[in-house]
């Protein structure tokens, strides 16, 4: 992506962005935009797999912070790429990552939402910047079409999965709340919406998502059958997206009086992938939008050592940790974290 710095601006640096629009650089800078190209999990794992060029179109997409230029390809599915020095490659700019820019500059001209004589930029509207998917596609639905690739969804595909749902992807409207405040230092009010982009990296985000319940069966004698349900009553897109490393855990650990555990299970809900020798969905396990997913656990109220409650928790796993390993990944940030917690008690 070409980048014409806009009259009036010396640089398309976020830097230069804050000097007029504080309180979206301080949502922005917060972000994990801001952090594509310097999170230490990327970067960990993008040496791990050979620093491939094809990252970089999401992670430092602007044509400025790629350290070379593409002049073309030594195999048709695009991996082998022909480099050579760009000699406008900006190292700070790189560290932006998904910066300002990468939405907002287009052919010399700041695109917004909003038309503006005061501005001191040529200012263009573009209706796509609120119509609930803006450029969220570029990234959100990352394809790969190798020879030796059978998915049946796209790698990163979150827009394809919400319109699997059938319904038209809203980006903005879950990522971007709604924010009624000057778009400019001393400028009038607007509603606009919070640059925050908050979604797997926030465990309120995810908890939002989530709806659980549970009911009970007898078995007769003294077995009981608990029935664990999730169900995705709040994201439009599969629980948990992204990178299918990402899947949610159930716990369900039967307690006796003293804290000791007498029963425990785990259930996954993620999507499992053959990698070599070529790359296959086998199975996917997540759970679609509006979808539920039941859970069974039986056990007996009664013996040596009687259940006193049964502790349910979900968790959310950014990574999985047999990757972290593989990879060498040293997290300083926790890689998984609960997202629902209960204990019910059995008398």
């Amino acid at each position: 992506m070409a980048v014409v710095i806009p009259e009036g601006l010396k640089t398309v640096s976020a830097g230069e962005c804050r000097e007029c629009h504080e309180d979206i650089y301080r949502e922005w800078a917060e972000s994990m935009h801001a952090r594509a190209w310097r999170d230490p999990y990327f970067q960990v794992d993008f040496q791990f797999d050979g620093s491939q060029q094809i990252c970089l179109n999401c992670h430092t997409p602007l044509e400025n912070q790629q350290e070379n230029l593409v002049l073309g390809f030594q195999d048709r599915e695009k991996f082998k790429p022909l480099l050579k020095p760009n000699p406008a490659y900006d190292p700070t700019l790189r560290e932006e990552g998904v910066t300002c820019a990468v939405c907002h500059v287009r052919d010399g001209k700041i695109v917004g939402p909003f038309a503006s004589a005061e501005a001191p930029h040529p200012v263009a509207v573009d209706p796509d910047m609120v119509s609930g998917i803006g450029p969220c596609a570029r990234c959100h639905i990352a394809t790969n079409r190798r020879w030796d690739v059978f998915y049946r969804v796209p790698p990163c595909g979150t827009v394809a999965e919400i319109s699997e749902s059938g319904q038209r992807p809203d980006c903005i409207g879950c990522h971007m709340p709604p924010v009624s405040r000057p778009i400019a230092s001393g400028g009038v009010v607007r509603r606009g919406r919070r640059h925050l982009f908050q979604g797997g990296h926030v465990p309120e985000m995810v908890k939002s998502a989530l709806e659980v319940g549970y009911k009970t069966e007898e078995l007769g004698g003294a077995r009981v059958k608990y029935i664990i349900s999730l169900t995705n009553a709040g994201a439009a897109h599969y629980l948990p997206t992204g990178t299918p490393d990402r899947h949610l855990s159930l716990d369900l650990r039967l307690l006796d009086r003293g804290g000791n555990t007498i029963k425990h299970e785990t259930f996954l809900m993620k999507r499992y992938i053959m990698w070599r020798p070529f790359i296959v969905d086998l199975r996917d396990t997540r759970l679609p939008k509006g979808k539920t997913r039941v859970f069974s656990f039986e056990f007996s109220r009664q013996g040596k050592n009687p259940p006193v409650r049964l502790e349910v928790t979900v968790t959310y796993h950014l990574l999985d940790e047999k990757r972290r390993k593989r990879i060498g990944y040293e997290n300083s940030e926790p890689i998984a974290y609960p997202i629902y917690r209960e204990t019910i008690p059995l008398n």
